[in-house]
């Protein structure tokens, strides 16, 4: 009775606000709201990820948006009637479904966003080091990188900020400090203190430190792109086992007979209970996928 009361209640504000709107049609009016709300709301680093999503070709397109919010709205909507045998919580849970989108879309942007800067760093790396070798000079070797043209932003900026930090103070100190603390990787941490020691100790063999280093960067390199090709086969195992989970009331049904599973719905802590398992299962699902999308080679 309380749910169909909010239900009709939910509708009724949005007809309000909707009529307030009468310019636009419904859907300008909700993608409006959505947005106005996104740009309030939404945490900088996001902007800053999903931008450069956008900008790598791996940010969805409206259409592809529409089809996620088709197929999580009917998957919740027939799994929670399966459970429930009941219009109104397939309502509520289809809507609760839809609401993860944006969190899933975080993800999906983060992880392609902390690809980006991995490989950016594989190549700061590797291109400071070469350029090393020729110039000797570690403010020389920055320069060199950055004219090359293999860096973009926002390393393109950080390194700019390095040479000029490195030029105000008259040592590169700094401008590691500033390095390392922006971008948390054991190679980047690694190199700079190899670059210091060369600058204040003036090692003469340096170049086969370098090159060790080097070896390290392509030992570090192989070892992420086999643990992306372990973790993309451990995901679809692992969504295909998450769903299965789902399914399982079937079986009790099976097991039970629809009548006397039917029967049991009208207990309120049976209700209470097949809540708990989708919730559960939900919680297991939600944190695999973010496990997915973690971070790459980052201590």
């Amino acid at each position: 009775m309380y749910i169909e009361i909010i239900v009709v209640a939910a509708i009724l504000i949005f007809l309000y606000f909707y009529r307030k709107n009468v310019g636009d049609n419904s859907y300008k009016f909700i993608i409006k709201t959505a947005q106005n709300t996104y740009e309030k709301y939404a945490p900088y680093s996001f902007k800053v990820v999903r931008e450069k999503a956008k900008e790598l070709g791996q940010e969805y397109t409206p259409r592809q948006y529409a089809i996620q919010v088709a197929i999580f709205g009917v998957a919740a909507a027939f799994i929670s009637y399966i459970y429930f045998y009941s219009i109104i919580w397939c309502i509520v849970y289809s809507v609760a479904a839809i609401m993860f989108i944006p969190y899933l879309t975080f993800l999906r942007c983060r992880k392609a966003y902390s690809d980006f800067i991995f490989e950016q760093i594989q190549v700061y790396t590797t291109n400071v080091i070469m350029e090393f070798n020729t110039t000797q000079s570690f403010v020389k070797a920055l320069e060199g990188v950055r004219d090359s043209g293999v860096l973009e932003q926002p390393l393109l900026g950080d390194v700019n900020e390095m040479i000029q930090m490195s030029y105000e103070n008259g040592t590169i100190d700094e401008a590691i400090r500033f390095m390392n603390e922006k971008y948390d990787f054991y190679v980047v941490k690694n190199m700079h203190q190899l670059f210091i020691q060369i600058t204040k100790e003036g090692s003469k063999d340096s170049g086969d430190a370098l090159e060790g280093m080097l070896q390290d960067i392509d030992m570090l390199v192989e070892s992420v792109y086999r643990d992306r090709i372990d973790r993309n086969t451990f995901y679809k195992q692992f969504i295909t086992f998450g769903l299965m989970l789902y399914f399982l009331v079937i079986l009790v049904q099976v097991l039970l007979g629809k009548a006397s599973y039917a029967s049991l719905l009208d207990m309120w802590y049976v209700q209470l209970l097949l809540h708990c398992v989708i919730f559960i299962n939900t919680y297991f699902l939600v944190s695999g996928t973010k496990y997915y999308h973690e971070d790459v080679g980052a201590e």
